[in-house]
């Protein structure tokens, strides 16, 4: 239990120096990882099942070779390509938001910067230094956020891609 507070206080300690920017970069960060986990959950496990229930419902069909069997299967495919890609772009878009996010907060710490130049002078390199930790901090947040995220996010687009062509070679039309 004290190891669980000391982290806490060291990732309280991080956010305080890093200013108020790095919550939305922690936010980001926690809102793009639930929906990657949650769509690798889905691959893993559901997917399966609902891509073996159309290929048995498409095998069981006694006419394959009409245009009204081309239809079908191509609604089946394309519903089975919305359930795949669904989130996709929002993890993709968080992903490049977290950089951006980071960047806000280097503007805002260097205006604070200016600030304490413009009220102490040059003289007082502490202020002057907390400022600069503040600005430096969250665009390395921001871009280790990108990071770990653009790794996990094309690892998973490339599954997506791989279950959508296994679903249409699995679909044979005549």
């Amino acid at each position: 239990m004290l190891f669980l507070i000391e982290i806490w206080e060291s990732v309280r300690g991080f956010l305080a120096t890093g200013g108020s920017v790095l919550y939305f970069v922690a936010l980001a960060l926690f809102l793009m990882w639930i929906l990657m986990v949650d769509r690798y959950w889905f691959l893993s496990r559901e997917y399966p099942a609902i891509r073996n229930s159309i290929v048995s419902r498409w095998d069981a069909r006694e006419d394959t070779t009409s245009w009204y069997a081309h239809r079908i299967r191509e609604t089946w495919i394309s519903e089975n390509n919305e359930m795949l890609e669904r989130n996709m772009i929002t993890i993709k878009t968080l992903v490049a938001m977290c950089p951006l996010i980071g960047l806000l907060g280097t503007v805002t710490g260097m205006i604070g910067v200016f600030e304490v130049m413009a009220q102490q002078g040059t003289g007082n390199p502490r202020l002057m230094a907390a400022g600069i930790s503040m600005a430096t901090i969250p665009t390395m947040a921001g871009m280790v956020a990108a990071l770990s995220g653009v790794f996990f996010s094309s690892r998973l687009d490339a599954k997506v891609k791989l279950a959508k062509a296994k679903l249409v070679d699995s679909l044979p039309h005549h």
